[in-house]
């Protein structure tokens, strides 16, 4: 069974949109994958996804059902075989807190979909209700392609 961690910065908008939105279509591919998210910093920990977000994804179909802020810790390097940052701030930030030897794969998600010309999610958190579809949009092409490469390493 594989798992995925999905990573920004305070875990209410990006990556528990991530997450609701993978564990679907994991779920409709027939995959059995372990799926969480978490964010570098611990302001919002406990805190439930941004109300936009949760509109923005809800209105496409999916759920944020039993979702609540984190802060990633060590000790998710060696529960996941994916840790995927949604920019390169948090890149690095994982980077920096990766134990020596981390086997699995630390990258950008959006590396996951090779169609699309920006590396990273943008942070919706300062903008209108359009950062959220945006958000939502490229989320849905990256899971595509790491629900092809998980198939594949299955």
């Amino acid at each position: 069974m594989s798992s995925v961690l999905f990573v920004c910065l305070g875990n209410i908008c990006r990556s528990p949109t991530a997450e609701a939105i993978f564990r679907k279509r994991a779920s409709e591919a027939g995959l059995d994958v372990v799926i969480d998210s978490a964010g570098t910093g611990g302001w919002h920990v406990g805190a439930t996804p941004d109300s936009r977000s949760v509109a923005a994804g809800e209105a496409a179909g999916y759920s944020f059902a039993g979702q609540a802020a984190r802060k990633v810790e060590r000790t998710d390097f060696a529960k996941f075989d994916y840790i995927l940052a949604m920019d390169r701030e948090n890149l690095r930030n994982l980077q920096t807190l990766a134990p020596e030897g981390y086997s699995g794969h630390l990258g950008l998600f959006l590396d996951f979909a090779p169609n699309q010309s920006i590396r990273e999610v943008p942070d919706p958190y300062y903008g209108g209700q359009d950062g959220f579809k945006q958000v939502v949009y490229l989320i849905e092409q990256a899971s595509e392609g790491l629900i092809n490469r998980v198939s594949e390493h299955s």
